[in-house]
């Protein structure tokens, strides 16, 4: 079993402060500042420094923290190797992702833990993706649902590893009294006049979009700005535009809200992968995981057009 005090150095070295360290691992402050003074005693290293009024790892800490990280990996594996040669599972599984994924992925893949695994204790965290791989590194959860996009920062971190979970594609949704409503599907390019609504410049979807739009070599005129999915929806059902909404994104029984598929060059979508500490993906918990996130979504899929007809 690796040290918890050493993961706690490991967090620290993530988030910089006693008081965020606290918090992803579920110490108070000062049982915190006791474990890192403990393991610099254990160990005979200085490991912190004064940093003005805070602390910051010295160059030993910084090595010990790297280097760990190759040692935390083996533990995975052979964490994983044990659990799958005997037959078992860990006794406290963690889970968290964006929003979406939390409600319609994540909870579902609780549930049925909860059923087939009754005495595992499943927690879900919601969470983005910068605070999902801070929980990683703490060890609060095993498994975060996240967009392939959000995890650029991390694409080269050794700390982890991906699994493609879905390709989940964006819809276009339009009023119900809008000339096209009664399409099946539409062109980007037959939407290119409308008064489009998305989110802030600097966003993923806010990305996602002008792609699409790039790729078709038309450039949308965006009236207004949602950065959640109700609001946007609310937007389009009182006529003041249309939008993109991913389909695993539900409508919820929206009126005067249609959602139609897109076809043709630069249909956008967003892939969703699931990430894990390195060396875990073997473990039978997470591989049981995994199968039911990727049925559960492309049911989710499959349906949730002919749901909303």
């Amino acid at each position: 079993m690796i040290d918890v005090r050493l993961i706690t150095l490991r967090v620290f070295g993530q988030c910089g402060t006693i008081g965020a360290t606290a918090e992803l691992t579920g110490y108070s402050p000062s049982a915190v500042s006791a474990q890192l003074r403990e393991l610099q005693r254990v160990l005979g290293m200085q490991l912190l420094t004064k940093d003005g009024r805070g602390l910051r790892l010295t160059t030993t800490g910084r090595i010990l923290v790297a280097g760990s990280d190759a040692l935390i990996a083996e533990w995975e594996r052979l964490r994983a190797a044990a659990m799958e040669a005997g037959d078992q599972v860990q006794s406290h599984f963690g889970l968290g992702g964006f929003s979406t994924a939390a409600a319609h992925l994540l909870a579902p893949l609780a549930a049925t833990l909860r059923s087939t695994r009754p005495l595992v204790d499943v927690q879900v965290l919601e969470a983005d993706p910068a605070r999902c791989f801070d929980l990683l590194v703490a060890e609060r959860i095993d498994l975060a649902v996240i967009i392939a996009m959000q995890s650029e920062a991390q694409e080269e971190d050794q700390r982890f590893e991906k699994t493609v979970l879905l390709d989940d594609p964006l819809d276009v949704i339009v009023p119900a009294d809008h000339p096209l409503a009664s399409r099946d599907v539409v062109t980007l390019e037959e939407l290119a006049s409308e008064p489009w609504i998305t989110e802030a410049v600097g966003s993923t979807y806010h990305s996602l979009f002008t792609a699409a739009f790039t790729a078709v070599g038309v450039t949308p005129r965006i009236a207004h700005e949602a950065s959640e999915w109700e609001t946007m929806i609310a937007f389009v059902g009182a006529g003041l535009g249309v939008g993109l909404l991913p389909r695993l994104a539900p409508l919820r029984g929206a009126e005067n809200v249609v959602r139609l598929r897109i076809t043709g060059k630069g249909r956008p979508s967003r892939r969703i992968i699931a990430v894990a500490r390195r060396g875990s993906l073997g473990s039978p918990l997470i591989q049981e995981s995994l199968g039911i996130l990727q049925a559960s979504a492309h049911q989710i899929l499959t349906a949730r057009l002919d749901e909303e007809d």
